[in-house]
């Protein structure tokens, strides 16, 4: 227990101490003292600018999708009985993948898509993930099998959306690594309600997830 402890203290400093560099390091360099005045309330500095409207809230977007990929990938790990387990491997972030990349290729006028989108094809990953791995109930090995298998199917879709659509890929390339840049405060506002409501749920379903790893 104390050294579960000092491992999530450790993991915390850490997190912070990336957090003030990820505000304070770029093309331009934010002192530490104008980091503390721009937290005090300065807003009229050009480094106060910078600090505010781009760089605090890609920090803040960084985190949650980092919140929300540990959440998935500790609740992916009870469920399989599998320390191995994540979206990626299982290919529930390949179907959220190719459906947004679908969107964002195909029809590049509605970026508005791009989030039901991506949520959409995950549950549609899932469900095929259920329906391939289902012979009189359901097994973690049978469900990481298909998973596996469902993963490298959808890579390969797309990848052929890559290459049909060649001329508009770079931004695609970017989404699917999680590149930050343009990231604002509209994103962290569509963020933090699903981090909200899926760390609750996860807290609520605790006990259940560490009975299922017994």
């Amino acid at each position: 227990m104390r050294k579960r402890i000092l491992v999530l203290v450790l993991f915390a400093v850490l997190a912070v101490v990336g957090c003030i560099v990820s505000t304070a390091k770029g093309s331009v360099d934010i002192p530490c003292a104008e980091i503390a005045a721009a937290l005090g309330g300065v807003r009229d500095t050009a480094h106060a600018q910078i600090f505010w409207n781009i760089r605090l809230p890609r920090t803040i977007v960084a985190a949650l999708v980092g919140v929300n990929l540990a959440l998935a990938g500790a609740i992916l790990q009870a469920i399989l009985r599998n320390p191995l387990a994540d979206p990626h491997i299982i290919g529930i972030s390949s179907g959220a993948g190719l459906a947004g990349i679908f969107i964002m290729l195909v029809l590049p006028g509605a970026a508005w898509l791009i989030t039901p989108a991506a949520f959409g094809g995950a549950m549609f990953a899932a469900l095929l993930i259920y329906l391939l791995a289902w012979r009189d109930g359901i097994r973690p090995t049978r469900v990481i099998l298909a998973g596996v298998a469902v993963s490298a199917f959808l890579g390969a879709g797309i990848s052929a959306m890559m290459i049909l659509y060649s001329d508009r890929v770079h931004s695609a390339l970017m989404w699917m690594v999680g590149g930050l840049s343009a990231r604002s405060w509209p994103h962290v506002e569509m963020l933090l309600p699903y981090t909200v409501g899926a760390g609750l749920c996860a807290l609520l379903a605790a006990g259940r997830l560490n009975i299922l790893l017994l």
